[in-house]
């Protein structure tokens, strides 16, 4: 593994193992592939922007010539494959990208991987494609698919494309299938950041149904490290379950962010449930991942470290990256945030490591002087949203 095609590279997961890679693999290339969707965001990566060993080449995997430039331009001998539109509730609302993307999009990169003959092609995929399961049980790999969403049905199509490739062509196929991810880098769409950027705006929360469904947590660095190692100790033509062994219902997530935050429960809005909503998801891991051997982020249900390991992974390392960029733009380097205003104390251990990492000084108060030569932490959230919005407009 010399040259590596990451498709999506700019989404949540894939800027992680692009990060991943680059930190543990010194002789590691990546070429990062991503068309920069609204999900992609090449702010993720901006801090290794001008790393001598990566690449960033804007392309969409439907379009087989700038496929077959980038395989032959760079030499691709490995591919690992994020890209995909993800979100379930977008799926309902529209199934043709999910199908034209996920579906057609993966069957479009196989042919030109299989025409380059490269050495691997790891294919990311989600437990979701499996259903649901009731209150016991856990999903293996021979789990039958049974996906439930036009997103899973469009996910279980490209790992059927994936693996026939392979048993057809011998294409060099490895499938992953993880469970919910969390995390820094997260699109705000999603449940933990979505929550926790309504609860900072004292904005409700809405919790689809009863809340009880259940997940299993896996922070996404756990994630790319079992990627990274199916990459290359997996068997080709095999499935490898990624899970977290950490179960929590939609409720209590919501609830742990809340108490985390100090915010106040009233901010939960139960609302109409997601049609055909899968009620629980939990992942086995452990008949192909003896091969692997991790040690994960959280001791799982009832960990009393897991509510600030969430709260920190997914807000403070977003937060100091984006204030840092304000601060950057204000030419400052100290950061101002009175106590206890804007973030619960438990991060603030978190917050100053985040803070000294990218060569900024954290300055706690009980105000915040209008004029003290920093940057007001509040102020740069606020100013980093009106960006967004305006930017999405």
């Amino acid at each position: 593994m010399h040259n590596v095609l990451i498709t999506g590279g700019a989404g949540f997961i894939g800027s992680n193992f692009v990060r991943y890679l680059l930190r543990e693999r010194g002789d590691a290339r990546i070429v990062n592939f991503d068309k920069l969707t609204y999900a992609g965001n090449l702010e993720n990566l901006s801090d290794i922007q001008h790393e001598g060993r990566y690449t960033f080449v804007r392309g969409d995997i439907c379009d087989r010539a700038s496929l077959d430039a980038a395989f032959r331009d760079f030499a691709i001998d490995t591919v690992v494959h994020f890209a995909a539109e993800s979100h379930v509730d977008r799926s309902i609302l529209g199934a043709s990208v999910f199908i034209q993307t996920n579906v057609a999009g993966t069957q479009v990169l196989l042919d030109a991987a299989k025409e380059c003959g490269i050495e691997r092609f790891l294919h990311v995929s989600t437990d979701e494609v499996y259903g649901s399961l009731g209150a016991e049980g856990r999903f293996s790999e021979t789990t039958p698919l049974h996906p439930n969403s036009p997103y899973a049905a469009s996910k279980a199509g490209s790992d059927l494309l994936a693996m026939a490739y392979h048993h057809t062509f011998g294409v060099p196929v490895v499938l992953t299938r993880c469970s919910n991810n969390y995390g820094p880098y997260q699109f705000p769409e999603k449940l933990i950041p979505l929550m926790m950027i309504n609860a900072l705006h004292g904005k409700p929360l809405p919790v689809y149904g009863d809340g009880m469904q259940v997940r299993d947590w896996l922070h996404v660095d756990d994630h790319c490290a079992a990627i990274a190692c199916v990459l290359n100790n997996g068997r080709v033509g095999e499935v490898y379950n990624i899970g977290g062994n950490n179960e929590w219902k939609n409720i209590d997530i919501v609830r742990l962010l809340l108490r985390t935050m100090g915010k106040p429960e009233s901010l939960i809005t139960y609302v109409k449930d997601r049609p055909g909503h899968d009620r629980r998801y939990a992942i086995d891991a452990g008949n192909r991942l003896d091969l692997l051997p991790l040690v994960m982020r959280v001791a799982g249900h009832g960990d009393p470290a897991f509510g600030a390991a969430l709260f920190h992974a997914t807000l403070a390392c977003a937060l100091a990256d984006w204030v840092a960029r304000a601060a950057e733009a204000r030419a400052v380097r100290t950061v101002a945030c009175a106590g206890g205003c804007m973030l619960n104390a438990v991060l603030a251990a978190g917050m100053r490591r985040e803070f000294a990492a990218r060569g900024l000084a954290l300055h706690e108060a009980r105000a915040v002087p209008p004029n003290d030569g920093g940057l007001a932490l509040g102020q740069a959230w606020v100013a980093r949203q009106s960006l967004a919005s305006a930017a999405n407009a």
